[in-house]
């Protein structure tokens, strides 16, 4: 009895009474209030702001991020109208509501409503303190009357959003709706909002998937209210009373999980990571990988990239088929481990010959046996061809032509390459060697990308980056526009996997040492997509081929994206790009290792001289001077021919434009002299 006596005494002081207003004044003023500011969950979102993963709070709760305008102002609404009709005009006490609570409190002997207000279920939710003992209630009271006067309605109604319970460890309308829907506040339907608001009232006893009667009647409750007070006409209720309750808990979305972690690991204290993926698109070669090992070896791991290569931004990354796959070391993200990149690298080392006036695609190459001071490679066949096209050594992936075309360019070459292009290659042991060719050296899938966006781009490196905003990359050049793009000719023209379609994709594969990795990578005018299949503990995988295990994938991967088919970039001016062999000139007709022939030296550039800088000017040529060598000369500039069958050691080269370049000029006798210099505008 003095309980409720004390009770209705308060009640009379706080609705104001005399001298009370003064003592109410300060006994607000007083309140020693809990932090307003909330912890929520790290999320990571993708380019266009879906949420790709979050992160519970510290304690496990699901507690995201939300904001007032992001919710479907029907749920608020409904939430008002059922909860606190008079909230836009009370102080955080309605004294109706109370008035109407302490009544029933005294008349009944118990407390049959707590006439609490949104503000005071706020004060009770940020404090954790009881519903109905009577030291917590009047805490309440004072808690939600100064909240009122240092945060707004919208503040307050931001602060529920975020610490409704809505059953087991979810908090707050953005974690419950993902939770019970799978979608985010703002597309809330009515049957959906109403029941949302009914739960945190008892968010045990009417939790949907445990108790969906209960669940069912609450919800109607407040449809019924709806229509009185929340604006809805009875045929919106009608059709949301039919709608079905939830049956499961969802989880939440866990899509790019490596790059995620990664990505929050890098900055612990961010609360939002927007990155260059693409939802749908990561979503879909997250299930493409997953059926890339279904039915295989236990063991068997897979990955895939999407990236655009006008601006290097990673649209899909996945690591592993399944995050959780402890057989499969799911944990394990493969885009990012070191592996032997097998023949992959073999179209940057046709594109340095083709860049050092070496070959050209209908050059012919020895396909024999060959020893390279006791290094013998073969070709994964054990056959050999003859001569060959270096379209053909290319198209069907031959070792020898690679590793003897590379013995001339130096392993040095290659490894200077790769680093232009932004790759960090990693030696087993010692100096490069011509084993570099097939693999015999550490590289990641990442960095592969990066190889292939830069073969994509013609010749220029590309900013590889998952990270929306990052600012841009300085790039550089890796080989030549006109190299780059007998590359991409020669690998559209490799045939398309069996039953896969004929779309002039241009592609490579390659196997590993032991059949530890297999890969294919290809791009288009837009994408460059990247397949790694193989086992994390590097096991072999018997049998496995990159053109028979991974080139499948590569080609359902392209079908997944959402365009047809981006038509590569046409080809640069070149006199030499669509004849045949006999009409090349005679150095380019055959390649072979160079050795000097009798007395004779090779050729050397001596004007303009190694690392000089002319002035372009309309009416002064470029001269280049040549000694040494026997005549004729064919001379290149970048790769492209720009003088052919020149008898004089003097020759006026035909360059318009400013730029740094490489100047080569090859003799008679195919001995070659390179000289590099810049074309500077006055």
């Amino acid at each position: 009895m003095l309980r409720r006596v004390l009770f209705s005494t308060i009640v009379v002081m706080l609705l104001g009474g005399g001298g009370g207003l003064i003592w109410l004044d300060r006994w607000i003023s007083g309140t020693d209030l809990p932090p307003v500011v909330l912890n929520t969950g790290v999320e990571v979102v993708d380019r266009n702001g879906q949420l790709l993963r979050a992160y519970t709070v510290e304690d496990g709760r699901w507690r995201l991020p939300v904001s007032l305008a992001a919710v479907d102002p029907t749920f608020v609404t409904m939430l008002i109208a059922y909860e606190d009709r008079r909230f836009a005009d009370h102080a955080g006490v309605d004294p109706r509501a109370l008035a109407r609570a302490v009544w029933q409190a005294v008349t009944t002997g118990r407390i049959v409503s707590g006439g609490s207000t949104l503000t005071m279920q706020v004060a009770r939710l940020l404090e954790d303190t009881g519903t109905g003992a009577l030291e917590g209630k009047i805490r309440q009271i004072r808690v939600a009357l100064a909240l009122e006067r240092i945060l707004s309605k919208d503040d307050i109604l931001t602060l529920y959003l975020h610490l409704a319970p809505y059953g087991g460890n979810i908090e707050g309308i953005r974690a419950a709706s993902l939770t019970w829907f799978g979608v985010e506040p703002a597309r809330l339907t009515a049957a959906q909002s109403a029941l949302l608001v009914a739960l945190p009232q008892a968010p045990t006893s009417r939790r949907p998937d445990r108790f969906p009667e209960a669940a069912r009647v609450a919800r109607n409750r407040v449809l019924d209210r709806a229509i009185q007070f929340g604006g809805l006409t009875e045929a919106e209720v009608d059709w949301a009373r039919i709608a079905p309750i939830p049956a499961v808990r969802r989880p939440f979305p866990a899509l790019a999980p490596h790059v995620a972690d990664r990505m929050v690991a890098e900055r612990p204290t961010q609360g939002q990571h927007r990155l260059t993926i693409d939802r749908d698109l990561q979503a879909q070669m997250e299930v493409l990988t997953a059926d890339a090992v279904q039915g295989r070896d236990p063991r068997l791991s897979a990955a895939i990239m999407v990236m655009d290569h006008e601006t290097g931004a990673i649209l899909a990354s996945v690591g592993s088929p399944d995050y959780t796959d402890l057989m499969r070391g799911g944990f394990v993200d493969m885009t990012r481990a070191l592996r032997s990149p097998g023949s992959t690298l073999k179209p940057l080392i046709y594109g340095l010959g083709f860049e050092a006036g070496l070959i050209h695609p209908e050059t012919l190459v020895a396909d024999l046996p060959v020893n390279f001071g006791g290094y013998a490679p073969q070709n994964f066949d054990n056959l050999f061809r003859g001569e060959v096209t270096v379209r053909q050594a290319l198209q069907t992936s031959l070792n020898i032509p690679a590793v003897t075309l590379l013995s001339e360019l130096g392993p040095a070459t290659m490894m200077s390459a790769m680093r232009r292009a932004g790759m960090q290659p990693e030696l087993p042991e010692g100096e490069a060697g011509l084993a570099i060719a097939l693999g015999g050296i550490g590289t990641t899938m990442e960095d592969l990308m990066r190889l292939y966006g830069a073969l994509a781009r013609g010749g220029q490196t590309v900013p590889l980056h998952t990270r929306a905003g990052e600012a841009p990359i300085a790039t550089q050049r890796m080989i030549p526009d006109l190299a780059a793009w007998y590359l991409g000719d020669i690998l559209s023209g490799v045939p398309p996997p069996p039953n896969a379609p004929r779309i002039g994709l241009a592609y490579k594969t390659g196997t590993s040492y032991g059949h530890r990795d297999t890969w294919a990578f290809g791009f288009d005018g837009q994408h460059v997509v990247g397949i790694w299949m193989g086992r994390p503990d590097g096991a072999a995988v018997p049998g496995a081929f990159g053109a028979e295990v991974a080139a499948p994938i590569l080609f359902e991967a392209f079908a997944r994206l959402s365009h047809d088919l981006t038509p590569r970039s046409p080809p640069p001016p070149g006199a030499l790009i669509g004849i045949g062999n006999t009409a090349l000139p005679a150095p380019l007709q055959r390649f072979g290792p160079r050795r000097p022939v009798g007395d004779h030296t090779g050729p050397a550039i001596i004007f303009p001289p190694e690392n000089a800088i002319l002035s372009l000017q309309p009416d002064l040529p470029v001269i280049a001077r040549v000694a040494e060598g026997q005549a004729p000369f064919t001379w290149l500039w970048n790769g492209a021919p720009v003088a052919i069958d020149q008898q004089d050691r003097d020759v006026v080269l035909d360059v318009t434009s400013p730029g740094f370049g490489e100047l080569t000029v090859i003799d008679a006798l195919g001995r070659a002299g390179r000289n590099s210099f810049e074309i500077a505008v006055p």
